[in-house]
């Protein structure tokens, strides 16, 4: 009887003991974690997909490098949808002021477009610099111009190519309308004042046309970013100095500016995102150089609103 009465204490002791492992067991797994605990495994999530529109509008002369990039960042981003328009600065500066555009492209700061109060509002992402150079039909037999001989040539005191070692041939000026980032950069650097638009003279809203029309009209003279030269066209040197990427890095050539992607505020993400792209080392190592913009980054030189340039 005492054997029997041992025996099934034992067993009730030995089910008893079990049924609280399982019971501790339970309790220590990570499953049975209250929700919202450490151990808790978080829920997959696929990160949100860049989307929206961008308008991006006015420097002709920046035009090339903005569209080329935006291409590469829509094939990264096939739910982003970019526009790219010329205009000239003045309109571009104009417009994302007015908040019309998103971005406004400007080959000059805001101020020298725009009141305190507008160019106030916006904020300046320089993306590179851009150096500018006259160009000439490649018939006529001239080289190099001086300062002098081109204020002479933009204010109509000269007339004929005669007049600067040239042949006997009437010149024809091509010119930029007055809100052109272009012009204004020209008249700045290269000539050192302001001009008037000249009887007979001919006025283009595109750096492209502008090309076009020096390379088949007989006398022309314009003047085009480096981005836009090739062999159909004749490039100047100024003052016996050469329009180069060494040239302008070092200071020695003064026909330059940066090239200027103006925000009003700060930008949204996909604005944003866009801007942190035309700045990475993909644009400005590939599509800057290849374009014949030059980096902000190989300047040796700074320059500010003033004009004034200074040693980095």
């Amino acid at each position: 009887m005492k054997k029997s009465l041992m025996l099934v204490l034992t067993l009730v002791l030995t089910f008893t003991l079990a049924a609280c492992g399982q019971n501790n067991s339970k309790s220590n797994s990570p499953a049975a974690e209250a929700p919202g605990t450490a151990n808790e495994s978080p829920a997959n999530e696929t990160p949100s997909e860049l989307s929206g529109s961008i308008l991006a509008v006015g420097s002709s002369a920046l035009q090339p490098l903005v569209d080329q990039a935006s291409k590469k960042f829509m094939d990264q981003n096939p739910k982003v949808s970019i526009q790219v328009q010329g205009g000239g600065s003045g309109t571009g500066l104009t417009q994302v002021s007015g908040g019309q555009a998103d971005i406004g492209n400007s080959d000059v700061f805001a101020e020298e477009k725009l009141d305190a109060a507008q160019s106030g509002e916006l904020v300046d992402h320089q993306v590179a610099v851009v150096a500018m150079a006259a160009v000439i039909n490649p018939e006529i037999t001239v080289d190099n111009l001086t300062k002098d001989q081109l204020v002479g040539i933009f204010t109509g005191k000269i007339t004929n190519w005669s007049e600067v070692g040239g042949q006997d041939q009437k010149i024809q000026i091509v010119n930029r309308p007055s809100s052109s980032g272009t012009r204004a950069t020209f008249e700045k650097y290269a000539l050192d004042t302001k001009t008037e638009d000249l009887p007979g003279s001919i006025q283009e809203d595109s750096s492209g046309t502008v090309k076009k029309l020096v390379k088949e009209t007989p006398g022309a003279i314009g003047y085009l970013a480096l981005s836009y030269l090739d062999d159909s066209i004749k490039v100047l040197k100024y003052d016996g100095v050469e329009a180069t990427v060494d040239n302008v890095a070092n200071g020695s050539y003064p026909i330059w500016a940066y090239q200027h992607m103006y925000t009003k505020g700060e930008p949204n993400e996909v604005v944003k995102a866009f801007l942190d792209y035309m700045a990475s080392d993909d644009v400005q190592n590939n599509d800057v150089v290849e374009l014949g913009y030059i980096p902000a980054s190989t300047m040796q030189v700074l320059r500010d609103v003033d004009g004034n340039m200074t040693n980095k």
